[in-house]
């Protein structure tokens, strides 16, 4: 009797785990992201859109995209109401997982007076700066000291032209709308600072790791191919592979 018992424990164990190894993928990814021009943009367009459509669709998982503030989209992927959150930095945020594979790296610029001193990595700690709220660039900057977090953009070019920030941080295409909203841009400049990879935070359940491992193996296979160059080129960005 006791064998019997023992056997069909075995039996139930290995039936449980074939049924795990079979668990089909999900047939859509629901993901989450700021709406950055030209790269999320609220209507599904933008180069992280169309390579994320490229990493998924072709292994018959449809995209769909919400367009929300940057802290709600990783709020909504640590509940799991939505599949991920787009353009987080590595190991930024807790409750997510993070994939092997970065998308992208975000190119991160300090937008400032042109008659500013021109600003460095090592430097940064120097001056007073100013970034969105929720991007936590004092965890991945070194030496900051002495920053303020702002609600919206709107207010950043009177921030610098009144003296009241020294640098304003971000990446390079929020950047450049940002300096595109002067009414005199040569007032300004920009300085590239660093480089950050980008990562899709998945939420931590069973179809967020289902669908982080086709994300891992199809970026594998995508940059050993270069099938993605094109798509940088034609949104114009550069190729972060």
């Amino acid at each position: 009797m006791a064998v019997r018992r023992w056997l069909l424990i075995v039996l139930c164990a290995c039936a449980f785990m074939a049924q795990a190894d079979e668990m089909p993928v999900p047939g859509k990814i629901v993901l989450a992201s700021e709406q950055w021009n030209d790269y999320t943009n609220q209507d599904g367009s933008g180069l992280a859109w169309d390579l994320l459509r490229q990493v998924f669709e072709p292994a018959g998982i449809t995209l769909q995209t919400r367009s929300v503030p940057y802290t709600r989209s990783v709020g909504l992927a640590q509940r799991g109401e939505v599949d991920g959150c787009v353009g987080s930095y590595r190991n930024e945020v807790s409750g997510v997982l993070y994939p092997q594979w970065n998308f992208d790296a975000d190119h991160i610029y300090a937008l400032g007076l042109a008659t500013a001193p021109t600003p460095t990595l090592a430097t940064l700690g120097d001056y007073r700066l100013a970034w969105v709220r929720g991007y936590k660039y004092e965890q991945y900057l070194p030496n900051v000291r002495r920053f303020n977090q702002i609600e919206r953009r709107s207010g950043i070019l009177p921030m610098l032209l009144h003296g009241r920030a020294d640098f304003y941080i971000d990446a390079l295409t929020e950047a450049k709308f940002m300096l595109s909203q002067s009414q005199d841009p040569a007032l300004f400049k920009l300085t590239h600072i660093a480089e950050l990879p980008l990562y899709i935070g998945f939420a931590d359940t069973e179809r967020g790791r289902a669908l982080m491992a086709v994300y891992d193996q199809r970026l594998a296979s995508l940059v050993k191919t270069g099938e993605l160059k094109a798509i940088f080129a034609r949104w114009n960005q550069p190729y972060p592979f």
